[in-house]
């Protein structure tokens, strides 16, 4: 029994996946799951049950053309670093087996020395090239009041807000909804206009946000890569790699 409940989480595990195409905006996520949804979100560990976040579903068409039409060019900062994982090629990314291949992302971000000011394709300026015609959002919130005891920076409540994602990932898979976390929403130049539109308060940040959907045609299979685990795995002292 516990073998095949083992077997099973890993591959909801390995089947997780990031749905990078356009989602079909008139087949919605039925109210039941959605509310499984949440289920798996409300049992997320916090540190001390404090329970740091809350949800906004949004799903109201004229709410999601707002959000849609927020202009929200890259910074230079997420261009350079988003630069530096990108592989070229299949054969690199199987050699460093981390990053992602640099055909997913627009062109004009596939340059060392790209600027928001460069890019031609004037849609990846609005949060609507994100959006890809999701009908749906879950927009999580990180409640900054609420701070773990003598966690300098919160970072066991920032630890919790990734279980809140993981959490609600796997289950949106085991329901056949697909799935795409967004930085987008939450990047300094687009979060106080989001702010405006879902009337957030001030004390709250936008932790992450995830479009909920199904794709309008079958997803193209991408290469996925993760390193071996005796290749992050040390007993008893860290042995430098390589060294």
């Amino acid at each position: 029994m516990a073998d095949t409940q083992a077997f099973m989480v890993e591959n909801a595990i390995k089947a997780r996946c990031s749905s990078r195409v356009p989602f079909d905006s008139e087949r919605f996520v039925p109210d039941r799951d959605l509310q499984r949804i949440l289920e798996a979100a409300r049992w997320a560990p916090t540190p001390h049950n404090m329970q740091n976040f809350e949800i906004i579903v949004v799903d109201d068409p004229a709410i999601l053309e707002k959000i849609a039409a927020v202009r929200s060019s890259p910074s230079e900062t997420f261009l350079r670093e988003n630069y530096q994982q990108l592989c070229f090629s299949e054969d690199e990314l199987l050699r460093r087996r981390t990053g992602l291949l640099a055909s997913m992302f627009p062109l004009s971000w596939r340059t060392s020395d790209a600027s928001p000011g460069d890019s031609k394709e004037m849609q990846h300026s609005f949060l609507g090239f994100a959006l890809q015609d999701s009908p749906m959002l879950l927009i999580a919130l990180h409640d900054t009041r609420k701070r773990a005891p003598a966690s300098e920076g919160d970072l066991l409540g920032v630890m919790s807000l990734g279980c809140l994602l993981q959490n609600m990932w796997l289950m949106a898979g085991a329901l056949g909804v697909s799935v795409q976390v967004l930085s987008a929403l939450s990047e300094g130049n687009t979060e106080p206009m989001l702010h405006q539109i879902l009337d957030i308060p001030g004390y709250m940040r936008i932790a992450f946000a995830c479009r909920l959907g199904y794709p309008r045609a079958a997803p193209g299979k991408y290469l996925r890569v993760r390193r071996e685990v005796p290749e992050f795995t040390h007993y008893n002292r860290y042995t430098r790699q390589g060294s």
